[in-house]
């Protein structure tokens, strides 16, 4: 066993938790701003927008990477322009990862802010006013914690969607050892070789993350609900 563990290639969970914390980190401002601007948007609008931005979450994640792929291509306008000018690589490189899984995870960090905006007693925000409060301090004093339980839920559910990724990632970003190739890569790639032992070892690390996450979620957001209870 610690043959095994001393010459496993262990690239594929850095590759992934790096992955993860860069995705929900993106996720977490694009989510928050987003979902501030769609509360506040007309009905009709709310509707369109709220659609788009949680598509994602419906699809197949092969066919969020097939548009991301249409999009970041070399062989296509923008992802040309991108590399030409910028000399910016999506396809095959780390960044592809980090689009691939922010795209997916994206709206599970959008969906649990806007739920957590929406739950807020407006009567706090109409108090803060009348004590002569910007709007700035409002959010950052006022509302961020009135919804840090769904802030706090989204943001790892993010992270843990980001972390085992595969669809969008593995074409957009491809399985290139010790560059792209995450855990769900690997474990796929295994499996095909036939190396179950090396598959099944990669599905434990994999689950025990998962299971960490959703833990550290639990506990989190009952901290948290305890202690609005106290109020």
């Amino acid at each position: 066993m610690m043959e095994f563990l001393t010459e496993l290639d262990w690239s594929p969970l850095w590759i992934s938790v790096k992955t993860g914390i860069v995705a929900a980190t993106i996720s977490f401002f694009l989510g928050i701003f987003t979902a501030r601007k769609v509360i506040r948007a007309r009905p009709k609008v709310r509707a369109v927008v709220d659609g788009f931005l949680t598509i994602p979450l419906v699809l197949p994640p092969t066919v969020a990477g097939f548009f991301l792929l249409l999009i970041f291509s070399k062989r296509r306008p923008f992802g040309s322009m991108l590399y030409n000018v910028f000399g910016i690589k999506v396809v095959q490189t780390w960044l592809g990862c980090i689009l691939a899984a922010t795209v997916i995870s994206f709206p599970l960090m959008y969906r649990n802010a806007r739920a957590a905006f929406e739950q807020i007693d407006v009567n706090l925000v109409y108090a803060a006013r009348t004590l002569g409060m910007s709007e700035t301090r409002i959010f950052w004093m006022v509302i961020m914690p009135s919804a840090r339980p769904g802030i706090v839920s989204g943001t790892i559910l993010a992270f843990a969607r980001a972390l085992g990724e595969y669809g969008a990632t593995s074409m957009l970003a491809g399985n290139i050892p010790g560059k792209t190739s995450t855990i769900s890569q690997r474990i796929a790639m295994v499996i095909q070789n036939g190396d179950y032992a090396a598959a099944g070892f990669w599905v434990l690390v994999i689950i025990i993350i998962a299971f960490a996450v959703i833990l550290v979620m639990n506990l989190a957001v009952g901290k948290q609900m305890k202690d609005i209870n106290r109020y």
